[in-house]
């Protein structure tokens, strides 16, 4: 489901479900007037967003969508096709709470992703600012020094937890400082392995097949290309989100097994690889 209206795609996303779910007409803008976030990459989970309904035709969007004057207890957002944990605020209060939460980098986000090849060293903390691409409107771009314009400061962890294929692919788990728009996306491409899938990262299914066919026995050639073909989004998945209850001060937790397109990759990885291949089992994500 998408997250929030924009133009093209008014009708049917969450923020329609929690306006009618919670009977929300407005709630009070905290930050800067915004778009879409893949028209508009510079936004960010560390940025509080307001929903702009000028930038939509009268009979584009309901009635009950204009009257909102922000996109209704939306404190951050999953790109599109990510699968997986998003938090949303039923009330002015606990958006407010939350919002200072991602703002202070308090927020704990676990996310689990294939990528095509393997990342090298296994586990690193990735410190590359994050600008918008000046070739491609709608991808952002790891920009290491000062010289992109708008770049803001990025901050990822990732770990390998398991690999296939003789590195053709690998399970990593990631952990974000910041929440920059398509931050995971674009760091797993500054190290050269995009997530299977991110087409618009360089996660192709040429890309993939090139990496995975020639550390495979030939006899599973023709159930990778089937497997690959069929992957139609980004394989990443918000996995765990925690924070601290926004009226309580409780500390919460909360995880989310990957969907069935997630496991369904991850599986037939796993059946195509030597059982003598991978890592410790000690190390292995239980997904």
């Amino acid at each position: 489901m998408v997250v929030h209206p924009a133009p093209g795609n008014a009708n049917g996303t969450l923020v329609n479900a929690i306006l009618h779910h919670c009977k929300i007409s407005t709630f009070t803008c905290l930050a800067r007037n915004s778009i879409d976030d893949d028209e508009c990459p510079e936004s960010s989970d560390d940025d509080v967003d307001v929903f702009d309904v000028d930038q939509f035709t009268i009979g584009e969007v309901s009635s009950e969508v204009r009257e909102a004057i922000v996109r209704p207890g939306i404190v951050h957002r999953l790109d599109k096709g990510t699968s997986g944990l998003l938090v949303v605020a039923k009330d002015e209060h606990s958006h407010a709470q939350l919002a200072e939460q991602f703002k202070l980098h308090t927020i704990n986000r676990v996310y689990i992703s294939l990528t095509c090849g393997l990342p090298s060293p296994n586990s690193a903390r990735i410190e590359v600012p994050i600008s918008r691409d000046p070739n491609n409107r709608i991808r952002m771009v790891a920009a290491p020094g000062s010289g992109h314009r708008y770049a803001k400061h990025a901050a990822s962890r990732y770990k390998v937890r398991e690999v296939f294929c003789g590195g053709g692919s690998a399970l990593v788990e990631w952990r974000l400082e910041t929440g920059r728009t398509h931050q995971i996306r674009a760091h797993a491409k500054y190290l050269g392995n995009p997530l299977l899938g991110d087409e618009t990262y360089g996660g192709t299914k040429s890309m993939a097949l090139s990496l995975l066919r020639p550390r495979t026995p030939s006899k599973y050639h023709g159930d990778l290309s089937n497997l690959v073909s069929k992957i139609d989004r980004p394989c990443l998945h918000a996995a765990l989100l925690g924070f601290k209850h926004p009226h309580s001060g409780k500390a919460l937790e909360f995880s989310c097994p990957p969907p069935d397109d997630f496991t369904e990759v991850l599986d037939e990885l796993r059946r195509v690889t030597p059982t003598n291949e991978g890592q410790d089992n000690d190390n292995v994500a239980q997904v």
